[in-house]
């Protein structure tokens, strides 16, 4: 794999997981608009939430980069 492709999936993996652990932890009600006003607890798992579906999509996007290109339509 070429280091921009790599790059990409880095920069897309974490981007999609921050999104996703905050929309997630925003929809259970962990999530405040400050960061100083939530809990010790809410915190933890915020962070755990990100670092989770960061891993997973940089997993994802991992595999699906490594598959073998499909064959030409005839």
């Amino acid at each position: 794999m070429e280091i921009f492709v790599i790059l990409n999936i880095l920069a897309l993996g974490i981007l999609a997981g921050t999104i996703t652990g905050l929309a997630i932890g925003y929809a259970a009600r962990r999530q405040k608009p400050d960061w100083s006003s939530m809990t010790v607890q809410d915190k933890k798992v915020n962070i755990a939430l990100v670092l989770f579906f960061t891993a997973v999509y940089i997993i994802v996007l991992s595999w699906y980069a490594m598959l073998p290109p499909a064959p030409p339509f005839p």
